[in-house]
């Protein structure tokens, strides 16, 4: 049986090329369009929230999968990538993101290549079950960095 679930946010103009979005979970954000489009700096940009979405959401379906395959994840940190065109009459839009995790995994007394085969496994489930990833139409690239210790 499906289901549904709505995520809301609000948008409120504040002035110039800014704003605040209060978010349905609860924080509120200023945000700008970006500086090369006369936006403020420093600030959350909509690019900016588009790219975290992708990297966020895929770090949270990694520790799902990290957990349901039993590995000992000591650290991620993943660097995340967007590329934007800029067609023809400023038309816009990204045309993938790259993310290069940096995952290391405690070995225990397992051998390496079986826990890098659990560790690829789960970057392969991470990228398949992201909700944002499978929303978007940008091509998705997952370039890990695996340390076994």
């Amino acid at each position: 049986m499906s289901q549904t679930t709505i995520y809301t946010t609000t948008v409120e103009w504040t002035l110039e090329h800014s704003g605040t979005v209060s978010l349905g979970n609860g924080p509120v954000l200023e945000f700008s369009a970006p500086p090369e489009a006369h936006g403020t700096p420093g600030v959350l940009t909509p690019e900016d929230a588009f790219v975290a979405a992708v990297n966020t959401c895929i770090m949270l379906v990694f520790l799902w999968s990290c957990e349901r395959l039993r590995l000992d994840l000591a650290a991620y940190q993943c660097r995340a990538e967007g590329t934007k065109l800029i067609e023809l009459e400023h038309t816009e839009r990204f045309t993938q993101v790259r993310l290069t995790p940096h995952i290391r995994v405690k070995a225990g007394f397992e051998a390496a290549a079986d826990i890098q085969n659990r560790v690829q496994r789960a970057l392969r489930a991470a990228q398949k079950y992201s909700l944002v990833a499978n929303s978007i139409k940008s091509e998705v690239i997952l370039e890990p960095e695996i340390e076994i210790i």
